[in-house]
């Protein structure tokens, strides 16, 4: 005798499409579509005054001899690479002292901490320009008044670089902060009780209690952290203008240029193709990493 399977009531299956079609319209409209249209752009030679041209390959096989384009591939990777393993440590660590009233006044700490991610990456970016100018950067007034040599943060290429990570973890190690906290929160305190009444420090609690719980949260983290260095670009911009030279130029600056500026959309297409392609790369190697959750009972 067969098994009448029992259907879903407008409740159960209708209702909560509908709760979700405004949002996948938008995903679809703002997100798919563009993401198809431009992986049929980059097999185009196409301009804004120039018919567009179908060159299958040549566009990707141009990028193989595109020394610039390199040059900002490998400075997004280093970007990436640093501020995520930063961004994670200074987060976590954050988190970890202002979660469960460790600290007094731990919430305005909290508050503190977590300012700079509301400000927009522009305003950062210009306001860190004045704080490390090389001739009227306040750090380097000070350094004079204290008869030092003034450091080259904006006009060297290392410390460029550097200074934009700097700036980078600044900006943003207290939206992750807020993460980290909410998973620690989520960690039963009796699970630390016990590990403290079996002798464990509190560097084996860390080890085999908050690590392993938080690996959801710190998957999250990696893959947000992950995606927003490799689109890195308003803080750029307003801090180095991707110099000296192509110092700090990453990807996203020389897809802007090489469409904008001068006119060649479907080779920049195929650079927008080769970074999605990157960042899917990245963040299944995290899924990876990181495993599966580990369940407690």
């Amino acid at each position: 005798m067969k098994k009448r399977t029992q259907k879903g009531n407008f409740h159960q299956i209708l209702a909560p499409i509908l709760f979700l079609l405004p949002n996948l319209l938008i995903f679809g409209l703002f997100i798919i579509i563009p993401a198809f249209q431009g992986l049929r752009l980059s097999f185009m030679k196409w301009g804004v005054f120039t018919p567009k041209q179908f060159v299958g390959l040549d566009n990707f096989k141009n990028l193989l001899s595109d020394e610039v384009f390199w040059i900002t591939f490998k400075n997004t990777i280093v970007y990436s690479i640093s501020t995520v393993i930063c961004l994670l440590i200074s987060s976590l660590v954050l988190a970890l002292l202002l979660s469960r009233n460790k600290i007094k006044g731990e919430k305005a700490f909290r508050a503190t901490f977590y300012i700079p991610a509301l400000i927009s990456l522009i305003a950062v970016g210009i306001a860190w320009r004045f704080i490390l100018g090389d001739e009227m950067g306040i750090i380097n007034y000070v350094l004079r008044e204290m008869n030092f040599n003034p450091v080259s943060w904006l006009t060297n290429g290392t410390m460029a670089m550097l200074s934009v990570i700097i700036v980078t973890v600044w900006a943003q190690s207290g939206y992750y902060m807020i993460m980290f906290i909410a998973g620690l929160q989520a960690i039963p305190i009796e699970l630390y009780e016990a590990a403290k009444i079996d002798g464990a420090s509190a560097f084996a609690s860390f080890k085999r209690i908050t690590i392993p719980m938080l690996k959801s949260t710190i998957l999250v983290v990696l893959v947000l952290a992950t995606i927003q260095s490799f689109k890195a670009y308003e803080l750029i911009v307003t801090m180095t203008k991707g110099g000296p030279g192509y110092a700090t130029k990453f990807v996203v600056q020389q897809v802007y240029q090489v469409a904008f500026i001068e006119d060649r959309f479907g080779y920049a297409s195929s650079m927008s193709m080769v970074l999605m392609i990157v960042i899917a790369i990245f963040t299944l190697i995290q899924f990876k990493a990181t495993g599966k959750e580990e369940s407690y009972e």
